[in-house]
């Protein structure tokens, strides 16, 4: 039976961290037996403790850290896992050498040396595989498997709430308001799609920079700023067509959460997106840092409903057959059950 140690050492917030948050539930639904370490993080210990997992909560600091490096020795001293998944390259740095398969599981192009001493790797896109197999890393131990979005369906956001009119094209984006994400080309992008308006959920460094920029581009009255939201679902609800913009987005974890809602989705053709999508099919592409041709592909989807529909179904489709929850663990699962043999 896999008796499985986890350590996560991330920020409160961040695609990994929130795909950690995911999947230590799952697979505690799904019967493995699991103790996580994390780095201090109350709501997040919290959570997980609801959810059945047992959490040791544990610095992760400089290399000078040896509150952590007992910690994590004491747990694997006391849990005796066969195997030990760390997440990104800090709590890699902190796993001991002992009598179980270690995992690294990367969610980026991140430097391999944090890595040496693993068994096995784990890369949440091909193309991250690729990479990590391109530096030398033997191809038989890198590993496909890829991260699941929860289905949750919630009532719509009230556009009221926002000041958005209803009959209005309404598009949504989420993330970090960050260079990587390259909401100033979306943001001149609206100019060129005048009935529409813009949701922005997240927060970050830009700001007000995009404000600016919004203002200059003459499309501040459409803009919303919405600042980090724990309703995404229904903001999902209450919009008609999800945008990625990013220039940088090595998987793409909010394209998944639109197709799970069945939303259309244009996103620039960034490392994650161009993997995922199928352009025409189950999402529409546009070459990154382009506005008009994200301006185009927008105005194709609120002037012709049954396209924009036929990319949502599709989207929808993609989800149940690859990214659910099921599927997605019972990857886990199998990996598991492979590599401690």
């Amino acid at each position: 039976m896999t008796r499985l140690l986890q350590a996560m050492a991330g920020a409160d917030r961040g695609g990994a961290e929130a795909f950690f948050e995911r999947l230590a539930p799952a697979l505690q639904r799904a019967g493995i037996e699991q103790h996580v370490l994390i780095r201090a993080n109350p709501r997040r210990a919290q959570m997980l403790r609801e959810a059945g997992v047992v959490v040791t909560e544990l610095p992760f600091g400089g290399l000078l850290d040896v509150r952590t490096h007992l910690g994590f020795r004491k747990a694997v001293a006391e849990f005796k896992p066969n195997i030990v998944l760390t997440w990104m390259n800090r709590a890699s740095r902190f796993c001991p050498r002992g009598d179980f398969v270690r995992v690294g599981r990367l969610g980026g192009y991140y430097d391999l040396k944090y890595y040496r001493g693993a068994d096995h790797l784990i890369g949440n896109t091909p193309d991250i595989v690729d990479w990590i197999a391109a530096q030398g890393w033997p191809e038989d131990r890198v590993h496909y498997v890829p991260n699941f979005v929860t289905e949750t369906k919630a009532k719509a956001v009230s556009r009221k709430t926002f000041s958005t009119p209803e009959a209005a094209p309404l598009i949504l984006a989420l993330g970090r308001l960050h260079p990587n994400k390259a909401f100033d080309v979306l943001i001149k992008a609206l100019a060129s799609v005048p009935e529409a308006y813009l949701w922005l959920a997240g927060e970050g460094p830009l700001r007000a920079e995009l404000e600016t920029l919004a203002a200059r581009a003459g499309v501040v009255s459409r803009v919303r700023f919405l600042g980090w939201r724990e309703d995404v679902a229904s903001l999902f609800g209450a919009a008609d067509i999800f945008v990625c913009p990013s220039r940088h987005e090595p998987l793409g974890n909010v394209v998944i959460e639109a197709w799970a809602q069945g939303l259309p989705v244009v996103a620039a053709a960034s490392e994650g997106p161009s993997q995922l999508i199928e352009d025409g099919i189950d999402g529409m592409l546009v070459p990154i840092e382009d506005s008009a041709a994200m301006a185009c592909a927008i105005n194709r989807l609120i002037e012709d409903r049954l396209v924009a529909a036929h990319v949502g179904a599709a989207g929808r489709q993609a989800y149940e057959e690859q990214f659910t929850e099921a599927a997605v663990v019972a990857r886990y699962v199998e990996f598991f059950e492979r590599v401690r043999r």
